[in-house]
């Protein structure tokens, strides 16, 4: 009886043991090393159809960041790392009218018909920022170098430098400065167990975004397993903004806008998390948002219907993935 009852002990042991080898929790906390840097590609397309007065106009943009990440210094529970934009491109059709930027060609077509705009785009590169996370929430808390990015940005224009300080708040930059993307939890996490991340981006006389990423660990990619995936369920509901700022050419009065079921060639949003670097290795973020927005422009209200799809891709690097710029027509092959 005594051997039965060991024997039945042993297989409860063993039996725990598997149980709780299957209920290893994974980190997600990044890791850093001083002057180390890492490298970070965003691309994010975009196809808007609105609806003006029983006319459709169509809006694609193709935009691609391309970031380096430095880790400056480590002071207790924070690190801080500088953040520069080191290129970018920019595709976007309004109607049929295409604008086109580069930072590797800085002669590229279609730019000669924008200048105000292609100036934007090139002072965007380049531009430097220094970023305080805190590691023990894995948070932006703040961000250093926003006045010198809006002057340089605003290029003299009043009505532009104007835009641009009450878009980019203090809150928005810190959100768009997060070398994490909010995908790091608040403790580590078991296959299938989900968390959430809740924000909310104001972008002033835009109007504000409230998105909500509902995150579920999955564990090992089936494809790529030396990666971990977390499948993402993202929602996002557009506010007016309250009041309505001086000096701007325009007013978004009322209206909503939320997400809505992907279409189906749109990917699932997921996220490849790599444990050997502690970074991100890829991710993508897809969403379909439908609304109806009053604008008034000239003391006039106008009915605005809005369908917008959109997928953000991200990856991830120890070497730099910006591409190298294509030499001049007619330069001889090196030797």
């Amino acid at each position: 009886m005594t051997r039965v009852r060991l024997g039945v002990a042993a297989g409860l042991a063993v039996v725990l043991a598997v149980a709780a080898r299957g209920q290893d929790k994974q980190s997600f906390a990044p890791k850093l090393e001083k002057d180390k840097a890492f490298y970070q590609k965003m691309r994010t397309e975009v196809t808007q159809v609105i609806k003006v007065q029983q006319q459709d106009l169509t809006q694609k943009q193709d935009s691609t960041f391309y970031f380096k990440w430095t880790p400056e210094k480590q002071d207790g529970d924070k690190w801080v790392l500088k953040e520069k934009i080191e290129g970018l491109t920019m595709a976007i059709d309004i109607s049929g009218n295409p604008i086109s930027y580069d930072s590797t060609k800085k002669d590229a077509a279609g730019s000669a018909g924008n200048p105000g705009l292609m100036d934007f785009f090139k002072n965007l590169e380049g531009a430097e920022f220094g970023v305080t996370l805190n590691t023990k929430t894995w948070q932006v808390e703040k961000v250093d170098g926003k006045d010198e990015f809006v002057k340089k940005l605003g290029a003299g224009s009043p009505q532009m430098d104007s835009l641009l300080k009450k878009i980019l708040t203090d809150d928005a930059l810190k959100q768009m400065a997060d070398p994490t993307y909010g995908l790091v939890p608040d403790q580590p996490k078991a296959v299938n167990e989900t968390w959430e991340k809740k924000q909310t981006l104001n972008l002033g006389p835009i109007g504000s975004y409230e998105v909500t990423y509902k995150y579920t660990y999955k564990g090992k990619d089936p494809t790529q397993k030396d990666l971990d995936r977390v499948e993402v369920a993202p929602t996002l509901t557009y506010k007016p903004p309250a009041d309505a700022p001086d000096g701007l050419l325009f007013k978004i009065k009322e209206g909503k806008m939320e997400s809505k079921p992907l279409d189906p060639d749109q990917p699932p949003s997921v996220i490849l998390y790599n444990p050997a670097t502690g970074r991100l290795a890829r991710a993508t973020i897809s969403l379909k948002l439908r609304g109806e927005l009053t604008v008034t422009i000239g003391g006039q209200d106008t009915k605005v219907e809005l369908e917008q799809r959109q997928t953000t891709t991200i990856e991830g690097s120890d070497t730099t993935l910006l591409p190298s710029a294509a030499p001049p027509a007619g330069t001889p092959p090196k030797k």
